[in-house]
């Protein structure tokens, strides 16, 4: 009552009326409903629907009356805590009233009571009477819900909590933008502007940093601040009453009140209609381009082991398993390249957009980047139908169904568009094995994700992600008299009425040819249905396999129109094989600038 009337009332009734105070009015800008509770007026079951309600609570005693202080643990804080369930205790503060009537504080008193009740936020002596910290009293009581101690800080130990300095590391990963350990004046100043919408003055930052001097050996290095210092900065925050500071930056980098991610944070919406696909944009690439050159310490172009694990030090989990390094192009090493791993973005961008949602969010693109969330780095490319009706498209992914019989080759023919020979594809562990490979071609001059899947062979049952695809590869081993067959039933069943663009691959095409058991050989088969000739295909070489069918394969996929129109026409081929070859030699010149330039 004091609080709203600013005047201590003459005349207190046993429970004061429900009071909300205004968003408008509190600092924190958040309305605030204060619920008194009488034990002479109240039943208990009242009290409990209370406390189930509560946010917070307010535990208020007599500074000068000892068994209202003893109360405090024998009666009230029990019987909150018996109401209220284990993993989501309300925060309590303790509030001595009267502190008019005496000399002496009540905190030596209330001091381990506080040490003993982890859920108790803070104590605070008030007057009613003469109107001392009541105010302050409604505004900690605000802030213990908005931003508590608990989740960040123990006090008896005077240090951070691990699932605190689990997410402040993250934090300080993300933001040291140039992976040397240290956050320099640049990246101070973009991390305060991110955070708190305004840069430090050149004053204000050497301030910071000593203070951090003043208190430890190695919190500054460089002139710049180290991950201790960054740690101790806001241990001292919490220390001095400053949770705010810290909840603002946590919150700014998408945690929630018990320190985990948001589900809004990290999977924003995104509207998928039927018939189109998701990649990556322009800005995403050059963000994942410097997350690259960020870890890629030795400059070699390539991500050693040690390196893929620092740059997914800020995930909670390794996203990428072993099958990643038979996924995309690797190095001599098995290291994945700077191609690859941009290529693996692209996969994982294309299958599972949620997911790369998520890996973008760990990351940080939308701090980074000053975006509202992770969608900005999406492009859901228009319908299929429309492409095809337009008779071009702007997509830079196209995806090729592998579809053969077991031992077919179709694990071979993925595997030799990464640049690997039958010998490399050997050494490659069953368990590490991977159904899909992915890789860049180029198309009359332009720079194309080709995505290859090994469909498995189960002829009675091929789902609808089977047959969505841009263009099929139907693959038989020229030797094996049982191959052909597959492919022959699997085009008449699926794909005969199909507009998608199917070519017959002829694999293992360094063995002898034998008949193959089916009424029409292979080539008699591709004329009645009108399809390309089968194409022959072998991976067994001494150097990396030729690629020209992959390049004939994004071009079929990017044009099914003129793949269709073609047939009869060689130079369709013809075209594609040429502008593969001009542009793969500009591409890696244009690639050989680029790292120079890096």
């Amino acid at each position: 009552m004091s609080l709203v009337s600013e005047e201590f009332p003459d005349e207190v009734p046993l429970r004061a009326e429900e009071i909300t105070i205004p968003a408008d009015v509190t600092p924190e800008r958040v309305p605030t409903h204060i619920v008194d509770y009488s034990e002479a007026e109240q039943s208990d079951e009242q009290l409990y629907q209370e406390i189930s309600k509560a946010n917070v609570i307010c535990i208020v005693y007599s500074v000068n009356n000892k068994k209202s202080i003893e109360k405090v643990t024998s009666h009230w804080i029990p019987l909150i805590n018996d109401r209220t369930d284990k993993d989501s205790r309300v925060p309590l503060i303790l509030v001595g009233n009267k502190s008019d009537l005496v000399e002496h504080s009540s905190m030596e008193t209330i001091l381990p009571i506080m040490n003993q009740y982890q859920d108790i936020e803070t104590c605070v002596e008030c007057s009613a009477k003469n109107l001392k910290n009541i105010s302050e009293l409604f505004y900690y009581a605000q802030k213990a819900v908005l931003h508590p101690t608990g989740p960040l800080y123990c006090p008896e130990e005077k240090e951070l909590k691990p699932s605190c300095i689990k997410s402040l590391t993250r934090i300080f990963k993300v933001s040291d933008l140039d992976n040397d350990g240290i956050l320099n004046d640049n990246e101070l100043n973009f991390f305060q502007r991110t955070c708190f919408n305004t840069p430090l003055a050149p004053q204000a930052l050497e301030d910071v940093k000593n203070v951090v001097r003043r208190n430890m050996t190695d919190g500054v290095k460089d002139n710049g601040l180290s991950l201790k210092g960054f740690l101790f900065l806001h241990t001292l925050f919490i220390q001095r009453g400053r949770h705010e500071t810290t909840w603002t930056v946590l919150r700014r980098f998408g945690y929630d009140d018990d320190l985990e991610l948001t589900q809004e944070y990290l999977f924003p919406m995104i509207k998928m209609p039927p018939d189109c696909t998701t990649e990556l944009n322009h800005n995403a690439y050059l963000f994942l381009q410097s997350v690259f050159d960020k870890h890629d310490k030795d400059r070699d172009c390539a991500l050693s082991p040690e390196e893929v694990k620092d740059l997914f030090k800020v995930f909670p989990y390794m996203p990428w398993g072993p099958d990643v390094n038979h996924t995309v192009c690797t190095n001599e090493k098995g290291w994945i390249t700077y191609q690859g791993y941009l290529s693996q973005w692209t996969l994982t961008t294309y299958l599972d957009v949620q997911r790369s949602l998520e890996y973008l969010g760990y990351l940080g693109y939308s701090i980074i980047c000053e975006q509202e969330s992770q969608a900005a780095a999406i492009t859901v490319t228009r319908n299929k139908r429309i492409d095809l009706q337009k008779k071009q498209t702007q997509r830079s992914v196209f995806r090729c169904n592998v579809l053969g019989a077991r031992g077919s080759g179709k694990s071979g023919f993925l595997q030799a568009f990464l640049g690997k020979n039958l010998q490399g594809q050997r050494r490659i562990r069953e368990d590490h094995k991977s159904f899909y490979a992915i890789s860049t071609t180029y198309v009359y001059g332009q720079e194309k994700y080709l995505l290859l899947h090994e469909v498995m062979p189960d002829f009675d049952f091929l789902s609808e992600a089977d047959l969505a695809c841009d263009v099929v590869c139907l693959v038989y081993d020229i030797n094996n008299p049982r191959s052909f067959e597959y492919c022959a039933k699997v085009y008449k069943q699926y794909f005969i009425d199909s507009k998608t663009p199917c070519v017959v691959i002829a694999a293992k095409s360094d063995l002898h040819e034998v008949r193959q058991h089916y009424s029409l050989s292979p080539h008699e088969f591709c004329r009645k249905h009108k399809l390309h000739p089968p194409q022959p295909f072998t991976c067994s070489t001494t150097e990396a396999p030729n690629k020209d069918i992959y390049t004939r394969l994004t071009t079929m996929a990017m044009y099914p129109h003129m793949a269709q129109a073609d047939l009869k026409n060689s130079t369709f081929w013809l075209r594609a094989s040429v502008g593969a070859t001009v542009f793969a030699v500009l591409g890696f010149a244009m690639y050989r600038a680029l790292l120079k330039q890096r």
